[in-house]
């Protein structure tokens, strides 16, 4: 089996607790699928709630359709010390976007794990954070009226004007080890990465290498994988970046839980 996971939603508080709380959508461990960590065992905590719209998002319940329990960060942490892994991703949604997950960082900290979190780079926050994983995204990934899922095409503004904080994505490259993990759906998407990876240059003096960039093929199956991957592949090896994988699609499909 891939994963052990709880379907959370169903079996814990759906109004917040009087305690420091987050609102999951999943806890469960399996294998980082992305990035500079993939393979690592990991527990994951995903939160519900994003400041963003993805068009091609693949948490739709933590975005277009937000489902989630509360957790206090107490059960939360007692549940990632049930599992055998020394790797916690915090991802989301955009977890950032709660002040709690500061506190659930500061106490996995305390307790020795080695943490990542999966962010869109729109929020800078103060907390111990072992890797940033931060994913800007691009003009491809606004939900005009005809890439739009829910067919309403009411969130194209705000995503268009949220999407890129450069103020934000500088202060946690400076602040955090950052990989930045591009979304790419096609060759078209390389002219924006080349600019937002030298605006960031220009904004911090934390070097940011080649190999800190990594291109991400966008494709929630594996059939939508086998039609990106490998122009992802080539774009990488054409323009010095770094490819990741997606191996929680090519083991477990769009499992969720995974």
């Amino acid at each position: 089996m891939p994963v052990d996971a709880d379907p959370v939603a169903e079996r814990a508080a759906e109004t917040p607790p009087e305690a420091d709380a987050l609102p999951i959508n999943e806890l469960f461990h399996s294998l980082q699928g992305e990035g500079k960590l993939a393979g690592v065992p990991s527990v994951f905590v995903r939160t519900s709630g994003c400041n963003l719209r993805c068009w091609f998002c693949d948490s739709y319940h933590t975005s277009w359709e937000p489902s989630h329990a509360w957790l206090t960060i107490d059960e939360i942490v007692a549940e990632i010390e049930g599992y055998d892994a020394d790797h916690v991703v915090v991802t989301g949604g955009e977890p950032l976007i709660h002040e709690e997950t500061v506190d659930l960082l500061e106490r996995l900290d305390e307790r020795g794990y080695h943490t990542t979190v999966e962010t869109n780079g729109t929020v800078a926050v103060d907390a111990p954070i072992d890797l940033a994983s931060v994913s800007p995204k691009l003009a491809s990934s606004t939900p005009t009226p005809e890439r739009d899922p829910t067919g309403e095409g009411d969130w194209e503004q705000r995503h268009e004007q949220r999407r890129l904080d450069h103020e934000a994505l500088a202060t946690l490259v400076e602040r955090y080890p950052t990989q930045l993990k591009f979304v790419v759906t096609g060759p078209d998407d390389v002219a924006e990465i080349d600019r937002t990876v030298e605006e960031l240059r220009e904004r911090t003096e934390t070097t940011i290498d080649d190999a800190d960039v990594l291109l991400m093929p966008e494709g929630q199956t594996r059939s939508d994988l086998d039609e990106t991957r490998g122009v992802v592949a080539d774009l990488a090896l054409e323009h010095g970046y770094r490819y990741t994988p997606r191996l929680h699609v090519d083991l477990w499909n769009d499992a969720p839980g995974t």
